[in-house]
């Protein structure tokens, strides 16, 4: 398939998009085979997608076929009430999309097509967006590198020695590649943001409830939230708004307070708090805290008022995390049996039955944390491991809470690194977990959180990512800070 590069057959964001399409400059077809024709240039070596959607095209002429005969006003009006008119984009492989394969990177669902849309993907069409295809992950959400899909590694497309981050790396890899126009991924402990920061992107990990997790597969189900990846801040709140939102079918779902996307917060009157003996410690690279230096400096000369902060229980999130997660995901993967859902492969008994399926058919990575957490949830261990961990989790929620209290978001690093090689960390979990470090927190107490690319200049060329974090239901925040950094 031919791909034109010329000036404006890719767009730089939705709005651009919208743009070109009121001014007449292209087609909606024409860009959708466009980003086909780079997935089917780039995707052999990168190993984002796993699924080209041969219906996308069908799609995106009949998106055509509405423009037709209508005058500028009148497009205008249509993306008015279709937000999202026309926009291709990606689905990681754990949201379900009616009549389309959902494996959630796992031999164990290889077949599954699913008999429904998630909520996130209803909400999706009905603005009018276009899905290209389902990318890959870390099976089950299990990873941080997107080297543990069932289906083969994914490549950082800035490097292709390089892993994109996990669990949502084909999401955060098929933006940076140019295969979409954004991305749905899913947030446990990082899982959107830390590959957008490896990969160059925009990250959002929204507030916990904020938006349906109705047909998502679970992982760790008081963690995880439906989350996009996108070239630029607008995209991310523009799409933030369209999926947000309380859902009957998920009952930790909430209303989120209204906001206006089209104003941005003023500058000055916002205040950032730094946890400086958490970020500059060993562990985190120069080049990360130079990032930190960089991005302070840029928000005290726009006007916002930058101090330290103290928020000791932040070296312990990320154990806190590796054992409550755990546990979920015990209790969650339990149906995959072989006898309730997925696939079977048999045994000489109902044992048998099990072991073989679950041995054969679920991931090294699956099955280290399923173990881990069935120790952790059992008798005599519970209380000892699982129980305090949720009273550490409920006190660093209230401290986190209190700090908010003083200031309007928390910076830190994204991750305490660039990308590492893929199979740099292979065999070493402790080294694989700790680059969730800074991510974690804003998962174990449901607030939202960003990652946007650092304009720190880094050795290997590869990016680093920025986070901030903001109360309950205060992504309005996040997003008037990263369109001052980004």
């Amino acid at each position: 398939m031919s791909i034109d590069f010329s000036t404006h057959t890719l767009p730089e964001s939705i709005v651009d998009f919208h743009t070109m399409l009121v001014e007449g400059k292209t087609t909606i077809t024409a860009v959708v085979k466009a980003y086909l024709g780079i997935i089917d240039l780039r995707n052999k070596d990168v190993n984002a997608y796993l699924e080209v959607f041969d219906d996308a095209i069908t799609h995106a002429e009949n998106c055509d076929a509405q423009l037709v005969g209508k005058s500028k006003a009148e497009i205008e009006a249509l993306i008015r009430q279709h937000r999202l008119f026309g926009i291709p984009f990606a689905v990681k492989d754990n949201i379900v999309s009616a009549g389309k394969k959902a494996s959630a990177a796992s031999k164990v669902l290889e077949n599954y097509v699913a008999s429904y849309d998630a909520t996130v993907m209803t909400k999706l069409r009905e603005a009018g967006a276009i899905c290209l295809g389902r990318v890959n992950m870390d099976e089950f959400a299990m990873g941080g590198s997107t080297e543990n899909s069932a289906y083969g590694v994914t490549h950082n497309p800035l490097n292709l020695e390089y892993v994109p981050g996990g669990t949502s790396g084909g999401s955060a890899a098929a933006v940076a590649m140019n295969g979409c126009l954004f991305a749905l991924g899913s947030d446990t402990g990082g899982s959107i943001r830390q590959p957008a920061a490896y990969c160059g992107v925009v990250g959002l990990k929204p507030t916990y409830g904020s938006v349906s997790r109705h047909g998502l597969i679970a992982m760790a189900s008081s963690f995880d939230v439906v989350a996009p990846a996108t070239k630029n801040i607008e995209d991310a709140e523009l799409i933030f708004d369209v999926i947000r939102g309380r859902d009957p079918l998920d009952s930790t779902s909430h209303e989120t307070k209204g906001f206006n996307i089209t104003e941005t917060l003023p500058h000055t009157g916002l205040k950032v708090g730094v946890p400086r003996e958490f970020i500059f410690t060993d562990g985190v690279s120069e080049e990360v805290k130079k990032s930190i230096e960089e991005t302070i400096e840029n928000l005290k000369g726009k006007g916002v008022e930058v101090v330290d902060i103290s928020i000791p229980l932040l070296k312990k999130a990320l154990a806190m995390y590796y054992i409550l997660v755990p546990a979920e995901v015990s209790s969650n993967m339990a149906r995959f049996d072989g006898v309730r859902y997925g696939q079977k492969v048999e045994g000489a008994d109902l044992l048998g039955d099990y072991m073989n399926t679950r041995g054969q058919l679920l991931g090294k990575e699956v099955r280290k944390r399923i173990m881990l957490g069935t120790y952790i949830l059992s008798a005599g261990y519970h209380d000892a491991y699982y129980r305090k961990a949720n009273i550490l989790r409920e006190q660093l929620t209230a401290d986190i809470k209190q700090a908010f209290s003083k200031v309007d978001a928390i910076l830190t690093p994204t991750a305490p690194d660039t990308a590492f090689k893929i199979g740099e960390k292979a065999g070493d979990s402790v080294s694989l977990y700790l680059a969730d470090i800074f991510t974690v927190t804003a998962n174990l107490a449901g607030i939202p959180a960003i990652s946007v690319p650092a304009k720190t200049q880094t050795a290997s060329g590869l990016p680093l990512g920025i986070q901030f974090m903001s109360n309950t239901d205060r992504e309005d925040v996040l997003f008037a800070l990263g369109k001052m950094i980004y």
